[in-house]
């Protein structure tokens, strides 16, 4: 199973990914073909680079505009013939064409219970509105703003001292974890998607 991950910043979520498949010496079925960027100076490039992996930039400052970056991430993608995307803390909304080019094989992580707290600040806007449980959910990306149906979601509760940090990072722990037991699932099942209900996917217990 070829994977291509794409990630804006520096990489934790994309280092685990390489530390099961590729460092380990034991791929389990899943290839990381490339780990891709928005950035050139992004810190996930240099830790794919040292796993031995390529890695590719396509910086939207390069294009005259929205639709141009976005058709040139799609060919550049397309070149590695991946099975799944994985948008590992990728800052970026892709776009229709991309969309459509790798109809539910693109996989996000967002760091809240979706529907609620979408977007860039979910952790930050579900501690402004003083919910008692949050978490991640892992969900096939469509054109919306994490709209996209659910495979999977893991609540973390807030304690009365969090701050954004330290949630957030009790958050990043579970997504680190659980994106790799999905990797390593999907190398050997697939997913079954009925409108917004996707079934296939069971997490263990922990």
């Amino acid at each position: 199973m070829r994977c291509v991950l794409l990630a804006s910043g520096s990489g934790t979520l994309t280092q685990s990914v390489l530390d099961a498949f590729v460092l380990s010496g034991d791929g389990r079925g899943v290839e990381i073909a490339a780990v891709g960027s928005d950035r050139p100076d992004a810190g996930v490039l240099e830790r794919a680079r040292s796993a031995g992996v390529e890695t590719f930039v396509v910086s939207p400052q390069d294009f005259a505009d929205r639709d141009e970056w976005n058709h040139a991430l799609t060919e550049q993608v397309a070149e590695y013939d991946p099975d799944w995307v994985v948008s590992a803390g990728f800052m970026r909304i892709l776009g229709s064409e991309f969309v459509d080019r790798f109809a539910l094989r693109i996989i996000n992580t967002h760091p809240a219970l979706l529907p609620s707290f979408p977007g860039a600040h979910g952790v930050r806007d579900a501690l402004a509105h003083g919910v008692k449980v949050t978490g991640t959910t892992i969900h096939l990306v469509d054109s919306g703003v994490d709209t996209g149906p659910v495979i999977a979601q893991f609540p973390v509760a807030i304690e009365d001292d969090d701050t954004e940090d330290t949630l957030h990072e009790r958050i990043r722990e579970i997504e680190r974890r659980r994106i790799v037991e999905l990797l390593e699932h999907l190398a050997l099942h697939s997913l079954t998607v009925d409108g917004r209900r996707v079934s296939g996917f069971t997490p263990a217990r922990d």
